[in-house]
């Protein structure tokens, strides 16, 4: 030998490798596996030659992996092959395959490169796309709850998931989507019920709790996983804060019941990339839903505004034509709001107004609709009346309860309303109809003096 030659063995250059060299008989019994085996699959070489390639395979794969190899020895197959295996401690690694098959030897020659780096990168850059997309895209927080858990799911397991979100105005946490094997959406409850939820909120920190790291945990871990999880104990419990600009707005949360999943760093590092997205996400939707909301909605008494009460009273004419039925439409006015008002104020307005709404609403039912219409106005939409006498006992209950005192700061006042009813289709078609005569019987009740009931008498053929 020269003194510029060196000569190292095949078998130890093979052993240096990065990738790890996998020799199998036609039936994927392995006959061979380089020291690299280890470092990609978890297993030294001894515990895998012997052993079917298939029992390493990751379920979701086999059949496809098992397909290329029968092209690889019919010499059909592609040069490069992705797929991925279960390692010795239950992750999941992703490998990229060249093969050679040898018909001498009996056997096919596979490279295996670990590109579970590289695919993790492109899911969650994958990942960050499809949630800015749902953001845009979904029609409520619902809908954008469920696409992020579809898209979560596609990152780790995620079988059991929920999202947790937090007000701080009632320093309550609620439950808003809730997806597990054992247990329903729990009632929302206050930050300080002690939970795993609870306390990711309260630090702004993951947390990543399993059964198997109870003996080796710390005391002030071991004081972390003795609080409550949400229903049932998992195994496993991965937990990451949702974090906007006004601070901590909830928690992601996965959770494993069974031993065959479990979550690592990695997983937290991966749910961690993707909840600022998630976080921007809910955000978007929070504020979408609260413009819609004050667009739709009376911002003094949280009542339908006149433009809502419209809508519910043009879906509900629609539907009583196609089935036959009977609405009932009831137009009040508050008699004496004005002196009350010019006398105690805007404020003390505010409050009685705020007061005389709830009232009427605890006297309907949940399918009607109450409505502030403007000022001392307010209209109840009572679809699917049998006969006119029920819209006459709601009204007639309607001007009892309003006719009770009220006590505002330290003042008893009373107050009355004056009811005008119109029904359809005894007395008109359409919307308008029948909001112009239920408001003309109004009028014509407080010229009569107040806190009565008029209803329409007026023909459907004069008003259509």
């Amino acid at each position: 030998m020269s003194p510029d030659t060196y000569s190292l063995p095949l078998a130890n250059v093979i052993d240096l490798l990065v990738d790890a060299i996998c020799v199998v008989r036609a039936d994927a019994t392995i006959v061979f596996v380089s020291a690299a085996s280890e470092r990609i699959f978890g297993y030294r070489p001894e515990e895998m030659i012997g052993r079917n390639m298939a029992d390493f395979m990751h379920p979701e794969d086999r059949e496809r992996t098992l397909e290329h190899a029968r092209q690889v020895m019919n010499d059909e197959a592609s040069t490069y092959f992705e797929n991925r295996y279960v390692r010795k401690d239950g992750s999941v690694v992703d490998l990229m395959w060249t093969a050679h098959w040898s018909p001498e030897d009996g056997v096919r020659v596979a490279v295996a490169r670990d590109i579970t780096g590289r695919k993790r990168s492109e899911s969650m850059q994958a990942a960050l796309y499809a949630i800015s997309e749902a953001a845009h895209t979904t029609a409520d927080l619902d809908a954008l709850f469920q696409r992020v858990h579809e898209i979560i799911a596609g990152l780790l397991p995620a079988r059991n998931f929920f999202v947790a979100l937090y007000d701080a105005e009632h320093d309550e946490l609620s439950f808003p989507y809730f997806v597990d094997d054992h247990d329903p959406a729990p009632a929302p409850r206050p930050l300080d019920s002690g939970t795993l939820s609870a306390e990711v909120v309260r630090s702004g920190q993951p947390l990543l709790l399993r059964s198997d790291d109870v003996a080796t945990a710390s005391d002030s871990v071991r004081a972390i996983m003795a609080m409550r999880p949400i229903g049932h104990a998992p195994l496993a419990w991965l937990g990451v804060p949702l974090i906007a600009q006004r601070g901590v707005i909830g928690v992601l949360v996965v959770q494993s019941y069974t031993g065959d999943v479990t979550y690592n760093d990695d997983d937290t590092q991966l749910l961690q990339f993707v909840s600022t997205q998630v976080a921007a996400a809910i955000e978007r939707k929070q504020t979408e839903a609260q413009l819609n909301h004050m667009a739709r909605f009376d911002h003094l008494t949280d009542l339908p505004n006149r433009t809502l009460f419209r809508d519910r009273l043009q879906t509900a004419l629609s539907r009583a034509r196609r089935d036959l039925e009977r609405v009932a439409l009831l137009y009040l006015d508050l008699d004496r709001f004005k002196e009350i008002n010019d006398q105690l104020g805007h404020a003390a307005g505010d409050r009685l107004l705020g007061e005389a709404s709830q009232r009427l609403s605890r006297c309907v039912r949940e399918s009607d609709t109450v409505g502030r219409l403007g000022g001392d106005e307010f209209a109840v939409l009572l679809p699917r009346i049998n006969q006119p006498d029920d819209a006459l006992a709601v009204a007639e209950k309607i001007r009892r309860e309003l006719h009770q005192p009220f006590e505002l700061d330290g003042h008893t006042l009373v107050i009355a309303a004056s009811i005008g009813i119109a029904l359809y289709p005894d007395h008109g078609e359409s919307d308008d109809a029948l909001l112009k005569l239920a408001d003309d019987a109004m009028y014509a009740a407080k010229r009569r003096g107040g806190n009565r009931l008029l209803i329409s008498t007026t023909a459907p053929s004069n008003h259509a």
